[in-house]
């Protein structure tokens, strides 16, 4: 008889809501890996799957086994394939030390030294990722010390008091030194890492991001003292998070390999309803993903097409050429609506 193949590795699950790709790998117990490629930003590292070592960051929420063991690996391939700057790894000032004796371990067993940082981050703190944009950290409550991460984006606006002014007037009033603007945050990318459900995730940057990656472990009723014991979150628990949570999509990871996907649907659309779920997505839900995407990219396509045509006619008409302002190029416009940033 002959022997099967092995099994094929994990793929990676893949959502797209624009303008971020959400992309990795997350099962309970065996590996957890988000990477966010258009925030140069990996949540959780697992394993090493070669997509995230493009990122030269690691918000890292707790250091169980299934969420830490790639990070020496990704450490030392970022130096091995010369990727430009020091790979950082954001961690919970309890867990820096234990985690810096990790990576010295691997000095003792490699006998050389890979270049990499250990920055703890404290709860409610920031750290800079752009000049317009930072990663906070929020405590949550799991069995290790454990933080959640929301990006967030930091903006000017006019103040209320001075709209309708003039441009001329407002530049006089700057000159005077009066503070015309206002500093507002957007939350982007919010993670909650492992967690059982507490006020925390209703917090303001939760409430508003436009994406929530949110682990959900267990789904079966008679799991709920589970999901208690470990604190992790159980489908039910979705069910004040979803009414709280604004963001167009969901994103749901952590689920355990007993848990068959269309189950965890079904018990989805249960406790959000058939309009809510809509915006739920499975992050390991390869066919609806990939279908999702598929309606994505032909959308997309059809809207281009219309908008050539348009300027065609336009163009035609007009002597010059277009008048409209468009992107003519795969550069300009892309399925992923932007070049790897925001």
């Amino acid at each position: 008889m002959i022997p099967r193949m092995p099994p094929q590795e994990a793929r990676l699950g893949f959502v797209y809501s624009a303008p971020f790709r959400i992309q990795g790998v997350s099962v309970a117990g065996e590996q957890a890996v988000v990477h966010v490629p258009e925030l140069d930003l990996v949540f959780d590292i697992g394993l090493c799957p070669r997509p995230v070592l493009a990122s030269p960051i690691v918000a890292l929420s707790h250091t169980h086994m299934d969420h830490v063991a790639g990070l020496p690996y990704w450490f030392s391939q970022r130096a091995f394939q010369k990727m430009p700057g020091t790979a950082r790894c954001l961690v919970h000032p309890k867990m820096v030390e234990p985690v810096r004796r990790m990576m010295a371990a691997w000095v003792d067993l490699e006998r050389q030294q890979t270049p990499h940082e250990i920055i703890p981050i404290e709860p409610d703190s920031e750290y800079q990722l752009r000049p317009n944009m930072f990663i906070r950290a929020i405590e949550v409550s799991h069995t290790t010390p454990a933080l959640a991460f929301v990006v967030i984006e930091r903006r000017s606006k006019l103040r209320d008091e001075f709209h309708g002014v003039s441009q001329e007037r407002l530049r006089e009033l700057r000159g005077q030194g009066v503070e015309i603007t206002k500093t507002i945050e957007i939350p982007l990318v919010a993670y909650t890492g492992d967690t059982e459900i507490g006020e925390f995730l209703f917090r303001e940057e939760f409430r508003q991001a436009q994406v929530v990656i949110t682990e959900c472990t267990f789904f079966e009723d008679e799991h709920r003292d589970r999901a208690k014991v470990g604190k992790h979150i159980h489908v039910e628990d979705l069910r004040p998070l979803l009414e709280a949570w604004t963001a167009r999509d969901i994103i749901i990871g952590h689920v355990s390999r007993r848990t068959l996907i269309p189950f965890a649907r079904e018990r989805i659309e249960a406790i959000a309803g058939p309009d809510r779920a809509k915006s739920v997505h499975l992050l390991m839900d390869h066919r609806s993903n990939r279908t999702r995407h598929e309606n994505q990219v032909a959308a997309f396509e059809n809207s281009a097409g219309i908008l050539k045509g348009q300027k065609g006619e336009l163009s035609s008409g007009t002597p010059g050429g277009s008048a409209l302002d468009m992107p003519t190029s795969t550069s300009e416009m892309t399925v992923d609506g932007i070049d790897g940033h925001l």
